[in-house]
């Protein structure tokens, strides 16, 4: 990957100042609250609580609908033109050709492009299983890329007159085993914005993209207009916990003309929620000096939770510990999430 510039890293150590603050002053007033609330005798309640409601919250507020029958959220669709970055072992890619979702069984393979950052060669040398896996994908007829580095994506012959609707980049990492937190942090935050500059480049532009699809009403229905989010022609389910802000998360975008988007799967645990990314896209910190160019700044379409037993045979391989057999994995424990952003720019202002 190229350097980034001195700028860049004294802009994100900078912001990463500003959010401890920030932390440490929220963590005293969330005290505060709780001290005045439960001040006499009464007890707080047990860790991990907070927000949630109790019988006596839901009564008459109607049926609350949990969050584990709300269906998963496929966030491509037929038409796509998809971009796989940092691919690793291919068992995405794999996935999403061999065994997708029902809404994807029709999806064209010579549709995807397949992407990791290692060579041919070191890429079979981490992953034994991973020939096979190639030869399959470009059988179907899956375009299949190596050496191929996300932070420079526009440099490539193979990638840079294209234009993507979608590009995927599942749970990034910059793999440099530093034991320093904050130094991993920060480099990963550059592995982040250099994706996020280089995507730009080739995801495709046109109208804002939308997540909503108008609720059709009956013969009998109340005289309520509202637009109500859909799941794969259904209406998304509901509960206590959603704001109008997550409702939008639930559908896929229906507009196929619409702009591209960017999708970022990271676990959503620390230390990964404190690389930022939602703050990174939206708001990306100034390059003041360096080489790096500035990151164009995103708007947040959605964020979801990514259900790795939905993409059957999908495993993220690891490359650190036991690298040369590739056996070493991630996902126990925590949520896995995905963030789908778009390009905020003049086309945004133009198309509204």
């Amino acid at each position: 990957m190229g350097k980034p510039g001195k700028g860049l890293k004294g802009a994100l150590q900078s912001q990463q100042v500003r959010l401890k603050e920030k932390a440490k002053i929220v963590q005293a007033a969330q005290a505060a609250e709780q001290k005045a609330r439960f001040g006499k005798g009464q007890k707080p309640p047990p860790a991990g609580t907070k927000g949630k409601a109790t019988p006596a919250d839901i009564k008459g507020k109607g049926k609350a609908t949990t969050n584990s029958r709300r269906p998963p959220t496929i966030p491509f669709k037929l038409s796509d033109k998809i971009l796989l970055v940092g691919e690793g072992n291919f068992s995405f890619t794999r996935a999403l050709v061999h065994n997708p979702p029902e809404a994807l069984r029709n999806l064209p393979p010579a549709s995807i492009t397949a992407t990791a950052y290692d060579t041919e060669k070191e890429c079979y040398e981490k992953y034994p299983d991973v020939e096979a896996t190639v030869a399959f994908l470009r059988e179907k007829g899956v375009e299949v890329l190596f050496d191929i580095d996300a932070t420079r994506l526009e440099k490539y012959a193979s990638l840079k007159k294209r234009k993507f609707d979608r590009i995927a980049f599942n749970f990034p990492h910059a793999g440099k085993g530093i034991a320093d937190q904050d130094r991993n942090i920060l480099s990963n935050q550059v592995l982040l914005l250099g994706f996020l500059r280089s995507a730009a480049k080739v995801v495709k532009p046109g109208p804002v993209p939308s997540v909503f699809k108008p609720k059709k009403k009956k013969s009998n229905d109340d005289d309520d207009d509202e637009d109500v989010p859909m799941q794969d022609g259904y209406v998304a389910a509901r509960d206590l916990a959603d704001t109008e802000e997550e409702l939008q998360f639930l559908s896929q975008p229906a507009d196929e003309e619409s702009r591209g988007t960017v999708l970022v799967t990271l676990r959503n645990v620390i230390p990964y929620t404190q690389w930022d990314l939602p703050r990174l896209a939206k708001n990306p910190p100034p390059v003041k000096s360096g080489s790096a160019p500035p990151n164009p700044p995103y708007t947040l379409l959605r964020s979801f939770q990514f259900h790795r037993d939905i993409w059957i045979g999908y495993e993220h391989r690891m490359t650190k510990g036991e690298r040369a057999h590739g056996k070493g994995k991630t996902g126990e424990g925590g949520e896995d999430r995905t963030w789908e952003f778009y390009l905020k720019d003049e086309e945004e202002e133009q198309y509204k």
